[in-house]
């Protein structure tokens, strides 16, 4: 097994970009420690108290519940006409309402996560180790790239639990104090070594030039990405981990979740591939984004109520050619 240290960030230390913060009016300050109140109070408290399989039940009925009150349920409804055209409007409304209830299971089952180890709390299968196994053991590196399915701060984990010097991406949230909060949760869940976007790119490059693997997220809107067919209409889709895998020579592994029942999932590595180099990058790069593109897209359909939905992948003249209001 690979032991290398982490390539930068020595014990998960807190990392966040500080455009955020310098942009606050004290206004903002003021309602950003409102909100860690309610948080801590109205949120984690009570979730904490439940246990891993009430407050996955509980988050899912009430998100199921106050979901469509928000402006994203319309959202999630006209991405579901986009991508299932053939869909009667019950199949589209109990679709929206499903991938509700996942976010709000998501949301339950977050203060739980150190209970939901993925090799010892018997609530998550992995398949494909051996493709783990063999990232690990080649010592040259990988780019994982996933999306957000079902409980998506599970897969981070059964990567750096097997591979310690793995480095993971995330986005961090505006609200300061929430966003140590959860920073601390991934460090107690064993998710310490983080690259938060915007400031992580070199601590990526850094990680993939000392043969350590990188994972992040492919399936969210990016407008300086490249436009690739997603259910069969042009979605800006961010090129980065395709580049990155070109520039290292290394292979590029999805990786799937899903949610088998509450807080219990199966996370798949599937068939790595390594990026055809021709010569020819931004062709090179486009059909490698592509590729990734289409992975999401099936695992998307194979478990529609499992995705986020709730935000804008396509452009709203998506919506206008296709009819959609």
């Amino acid at each position: 097994m690979n032991t290398q240290p982490p390539p930068s960030n020595p014990g998960g230390a807190y990392v966040r970009p500080k455009d955020i913060d310098n942009r606050a009016t004290l206004g903002q300050r003021i309602a950003w420690r409102l909100e860690t109140i309610a948080w801590d109070l109205i949120y984690w408290a009570p979730m904490k108290m439940l246990g891993p399989d009430k407050a996955s039940d509980f988050g899912g009925w009430l998100v199921k519940k106050i979901g469509p009150l928000f402006s994203q349920h319309k959202t999630t409804k006209r991405n579901l006409r986009l991508a299932f055209p053939d869909w009667s409007e019950a199949q589209v409304e109990e679709t929206a309402l499903a991938a509700w209830e996942n976010a709000g299971r998501t949301a339950g089952e977050l203060p739980h996560l150190p209970k939901i180890d993925p090799y010892t709390s018997g609530r998550v299968e992995i398949i494909g180790l051996d493709v783990l196994d063999q990232i690990n053991t080649s010592c040259k590196g990988a780019v994982f790239v996933s999306g957000h399915f079902a409980n998506w701060e599970i897969m981070p984990a059964a990567i750096v639990k097997r591979i310690p010097h793995a480095v993971m991406t995330y986005r961090a949230l505006n609200n300061p104090h929430i966003d140590k909060r959860i920073a601390d949760l991934r460090h107690d869940y064993g998710t310490a070594v983080n690259a938060p976007k915007g400031i992580g790119t070199r601590e990526l490059m850094r990680a993939l030039a000392k043969g350590a693997p990188v994972a992040l997220m492919n399936d969210q809107k990016f407008n300086e990405g490249i436009a690739v067919p997603f259910f069969g209409h042009l979605a800006m889709t961010a090129p980065g981990p395709t580049r990155l895998a070109l520039k290292y020579g290394v292979p590029i592994v999805p990786v799937s979740t899903v949610r088998t029942g509450p807080a219990r999932f199966r996370i798949e590595f599937h068939t790595p591939f390594v990026p055809e180099d021709t010569g020819h990058p931004e062709a090179d790069i486009e059909r490698a984004v592509q590729r990734i593109t289409a992975f999401i897209e099936d695992q998307v359909r194979a478990h529609p109520g499992q995705w986020f939905w709730q935000h804008r992948r396509w452009p709203k003249e998506a919506w206008r050619e296709a009819g959609i209001s």
